[in-house]
């Protein structure tokens, strides 16, 4: 509970206004005290008080403190009383998500979504002869990729992964061409 640690004889004056000034200091709860000085108009009006002024370890000290204020730091603390300082509040933003993105995007059959080195549609477009080239020059996880990026059968990676390069060519040949002639 706050007290009255110690009072000035003689009125702060301020715009023909009199102010009666008493230092005033309570203890916090870490055990700490504080002290700031109270402003009360002699004619009756709104009393102000200032910021914390001090904290000290206890109350002797606090009372100290307050037996040692002069009328020049009675005006500072009523010019702060006055003007406090205004703290701007500044919005942190909020993240809108909870985590990173996952290394890998996945598509709806909760397959991963794989990069093909090379577009079959783009290739069979120039010559089937060209494309069973292309695609016999690359290793069987590069076939498999395609068949994936490409949405070119429904199977498994497990199983895929266990076809020879050679029956994955002819499952992306014979794929795109019969995507080629229904389209």
């Amino acid at each position: 509970m706050a007290e009255v640690l110690a009072q000035f004889d003689d009125p702060l004056v301020s715009d023909g206004v009199a102010y009666r000034v008493q230092v005033c200091g309570a203890q916090m709860s870490d055990g700490l005290w504080e002290g700031w000085l109270e402003f009360i108009p002699v004619g009756g009006g709104k009393a102000l008080r200032s910021p914390r002024e001090t904290t000290q370890p206890n109350r002797t000290d606090t009372a100290y403190w307050a037996g040692g204020l002069t009328p020049v730091y009675c005006e500072g603390a009523f010019r702060r009383a006055l003007n406090p300082i205004v703290r701007k509040q500044v919005e942190r933003p909020a993240a809108i998500f909870d985590e990173p993105a996952p290394d890998l995007v996945t598509e709806e059959a909760g397959r991963p979504l794989v990069q093909a080195v090379l577009d079959p549609f783009s290739v069979y477009d120039k010559s089937e002869t060209l494309l069973l080239q292309e695609l016999g020059a690359l290793s069987a996880w590069h076939l498999v990729n395609i068949i994936r990026a490409y949405r070119l059968s429904a199977k498994p990676d497990t199983t895929l992964n266990r076809l020879p390069a050679s029956a994955l060519i002819e499952m992306i040949v014979l794929s795109v061409r019969e995507q080629r002639l229904a389209g």
